[in-house]
């Protein structure tokens, strides 16, 4: 990837340029005008390289001059370099100030009440940051001694001087900060421990000596006559460089300002027809199934109605017979969605698959799962409280006149009901069912930290994989159940093997060849990595005839932990590439096991100097969401933390699509097979520095492919750093800027993509998308938790609405 990129002028029109601040203390205003940003667009310099002074002069430019300019001059300083909050858009005000002030105030010998100097950081928002804060202090107290208690006056003064509109306030602010001497220069040590505090204060890994050649970085470019120390217009140069960083970077698509203004299309889309056109896949599936359940329900409820035993028991029995065909039909039916090798066969069929949401096969297994929930409580429910009491208690000559041959002409009591064979095979299938549904549950299933230790020693995904398997005796015990009724003699009209023999064989089957595939496939550990945040990365030798697409996943099995579990992961090498990987993070006992196992099998083959790697199996390949990439000729892929690894082999393949698109051997088939969007845009988001480290290598290797500016950008987002513009991490975006511009290695993830910095602006990064592909049809596929994939998907909703451009959902699920 490109160190550097030039500005190109942006579709909208241009806004008022910003005036120097270096001059500006007397237009600075008290008010803050509401901000509207126009995208920044970026287009490579090709194979060259921009020399260091020509980028950082002309990002200085673009500070000055309107590179990232608003309606107000003012307010964008106002933005640039924030001390408390957001300032004029919902940032802390002084009332909250004075109101932490006033529950942590002390009277002491006189009469004003004070606050603590340890507690400034609490009353201006800076508590989780309370070492910054205190140097904050030092440099609005200056030469007084800050080791004092606060008056609110006092506490009020700084807080104006803070929040103040006027850049140079603010800017001087920051550099007593920096000055440690307080003597209006700051050397290089000052710069060196001011960046260990931003490093310390943003949670980022930096040693001594890399503190050093930062702060030696910075002096290089400033201190242009050796005098061994900066001055205010120079530190302020700096400042405003760093601020203005999104003109060096190599993405094409700007996203560090909010843009919010909407593309509409000349004829709107209601919201109605969005969300019918994403969804109405989903919606028949769900209302054939509600219909059948339905059918079945009223069938058997109309059939009863007319028994003569509905003259004792009633709507009771009518209702627990039309739950119990629901039953058949869902126990029959919730095996298919786990079908695995035949969802993927079938999803190869594009028609079938353009109607069917194979994607959705987990949720749809776990709606008929509360399908069967229903059915169990109004079956057994309406047995056991209403029918059972009333056999037992009905009228003597009204169960002879009507049932009372199937009881051999014996009224059983309401305990000698619950002996019988079809009654206890009935309560024990619930109980196991119980068990398994509930160890199935979120809770249970991630072993949250939340839970007692007693309850977490019996859960997890071990716990949740063997009780699944008690299911083998439920279908069992229901077979058994259908043999015995009190009320049907006929062997026909005991209809349930009917309904469950073809899913039962039909997954029995899959079960087999599942087991029968794994033992072809001789797989053997070529490398194993151990990554900081319990990452293990492996790389296995690609079985012969082992064919997947990019986006599909294997599960694999560890012998030495568990001969029978098999666990999915996503395959982070692409279909071209003559290895397997996988990335494993510890989220359950299966893979803290597996991760434990390796760094004594690296140690074992360290000492020995023979490779010792445990043994593995694998079984796949299997489809999942992010295999639809190929419909779309532009795709967004977002992932969080470890849910990059889905989209790694797309990004590759994209990469591959575009070089084959440049083939010069006419006619070649090779090229004309493989379809790959011509677009892609990776969001990565994470919450440690240390989790570049995954993947630092696939992503210089994918930065570095031919083809790459024009068909990938990457973004990656760190939420540990505080916001571009906050004073805590002002000076890191600094020297992110010109380590970024001088090696064209961004310093935080030590790869050519520039890292952005806190959350992203999802609706920021929409709207540029939506302005940038008006017309399009853009595929959204998200890994990750599911509270951020309802937030965008509500977003591609909102943006295909409101914007010519659609945005089409996906979500991984395993």
């Amino acid at each position: 990837m490109e160190a550097h990129a030039q500005l190109q002028t942006p579709h909208q029109p241009s806004v008022s340029a910003l005036s120097p601040s270096s001059s500006s203390s007397s237009s600075c205003s008290a008010s803050v005008v509401p901000l509207s940003f126009s995208p920044v667009w970026t287009e490579p310099h090709g194979d060259k390289t921009e020399p260091l002074q020509a980028a950082l002069n002309r990002q200085y430019y673009m500070a000055e001059n309107g590179g990232v300019a608003s309606t107000a001059g003012s307010a964008t300083k106002t933005q640039w370099l924030r001390f408390v909050g957001t300032m004029g858009n919902g940032g802390m005000e002084w009332k909250g100030v004075e109101e932490r002030f006033d529950r942590l105030a002390l009277t002491g010998n006189g009469v004003e009440p004070v606050i603590k100097w340890s507690d400034f950081g609490l009353c201006i928002g800076m508590q989780q940051t309370p070492e910054f804060a205190n140097e904050l202090l030092r440099a609005l107290r200056g030469t007084r001694d800050r080791n004092v208690d606060m008056s609110k006056d006092e506490l009020h003064s700084y807080w104006c001087r803070m929040t103040d509109p006027c850049f140079d306030s603010r800017i001087q602010i920051y550099f007593d900060l920096c000055d440690r001497n307080m003597d209006g220069r700051i050397t290089k040590k000052d710069l060196k421990q001011t960046i260990i505090l931003s490093a310390s204060t943003n949670k980022l890994s930096l040693t001594h000596e890399e503190a050093e050649d930062y702060a030696a970085l910075v002096m290089e470019h400033l201190d242009i006559e050796n005098q061994g120390y900066i001055e205010l217009n120079q530190f302020e140069t700096l400042i405003k460089m760093s601020l203005s960083k999104g003109s060096f970077s190599t993405n094409h698509l700007s996203i560090r300002r909010p843009y919010y203004s909407f593309d509409l299309c000349e004829e709107p889309r209601s919201k109605n027809e969005v969300l019918f056109r994403s969804y109405w896949r989903r919606a028949w599936i769900v209302l054939l199934w509600l219909i059948i359940c339905t059918a079945l329900f009223t069938w058997k409820f109309i059939q009863y109605r007319h028994r003569a035993a509905f003259q004792v028991m009633g709507y009771c029995l009518s209702t627990a017979k039309g739950a119990a065909e629901t039953l058949k039909f869902n126990m029959a039916l919730i095996l298919l969605p786990v079908c695995r090798n035949t969802i993927t066969w079938l999803r190869k069929n594009r028609s079938i698959n353009s109607i069917i949401p194979f994607n959705d096969n987990i949720n749809f297994h776990k709606m008929i799962a509360g399908g069967i929930v229903v059915g169990v409580i109004l079956h057994g429910g309406a047995h056991l409280a209403c029918d059972f009491p009333r056999i037992s208690d009905s009228d003597r000559l009204i169960f002879w006149q009507t049932i009372a041959a199937r009881f051999g002409y014996h009224q059983p009591s309401y305990f000698e009901i619950l002996a019988t064979k079809e009654v206890a095979t009935g309560i024990v299938m619930v109980v196991l069912m119980m068990i398994a549904f509930s160890l199935a549950t979120k809770w249970p299933r991630r072993q949250p930290p939340s839970l007692p230790r007693s309850v977490r020693n019996v859960t997890g995904y071990n716990t949740f994989w063997y009780s699944h398997h008690l299911f083998i005796a439920v279908y069992a015990l229901l077979i058994l159940h259908s043999m015995f009724l009190f009320l049907t003699d006929n062997n026909f009209l005991k209809q349930t093997w009917m309904y469950i023999a073809i899913p039962v064989l039909l997954y029995t089957g899959e079960r087999v060849f599942r087991a029968i595939r794994s033992g072809f496939y001789e797989v053997e550990i070529l490398k194993a990595s151990i990554y900081p945040g319990k990452v293990l990365s492996l790389q296995l030798n690609k079985p012969e005839g082992f064919k997947y697409l990019s986006g599909m996943y294997i599960f694999i099995q560890c012998p030495q932990i568990s001969p029978f579990e098999w666990h999915p992961f996503s395959l982070t090498s692409g279909p071209e590439d003559d290895y397997l990987s996988v990335h494993i993070r510890t989220a359950g006992d299966w893979s803290y096991q597996i991760y434990r196992i390796f760094p004594f099998e690296l140690l074992q083959a360290t000492l020995s100097g023979v490779k010792g790697y445990p043994k593995v199996h694998i079984d796949g390949p299997y489809g999942a969401a992010s295999q639809d990439h190929v419909k779309y000729d532009i795709v967004v892929l977002i992932g969080l933390g470890i849910g990059f690894t889905p989209f790694i082999s797309i990004l590759k393949d994209v990469v591959n699509g575009a070089e084959k698109s440049h083939c010069d051997h006419t006619g070649c088939r090779e090229c004309s097979l493989r379809k790959a969007p011509l677009k892609a845009y990776l969001y990565w988001v994470t919450r440690e520095q240390s989790s570049f480290d995954w993947f630092r290598d696939i992503i210089k290797e994918i930065s570095n492919s031919n083809q790459k500016q024009s068909v990938v950008e990457m973004h990656n987002f760190l939420t540990c750093v505080y916001q571009e513009g906050d004073a805590r991490s002002v000076l890191i975006s600094a020297i992110q800027a010109l380590h970024h511009a001088k090696n064209g290695i961004d310093f935080v993830s030590r790869t050519p993509v520039r890292t952005h910095f806190a959350r992203p602006n999802w609706i920021s990064i929409f709207s540029k998308l939506a302005h940038r592909h008006r017309e399009a049809r853009i595929g959204v596929f998200y890994c990750g938790p599911s509270a951020v994939a309802k937030e965008l998907e509500k977003m591609c909703t909102k943006f295909s609405t409101k914007t010519s451009t659609r945005f089409v959902f996906h979500k991984e699920n395993y």
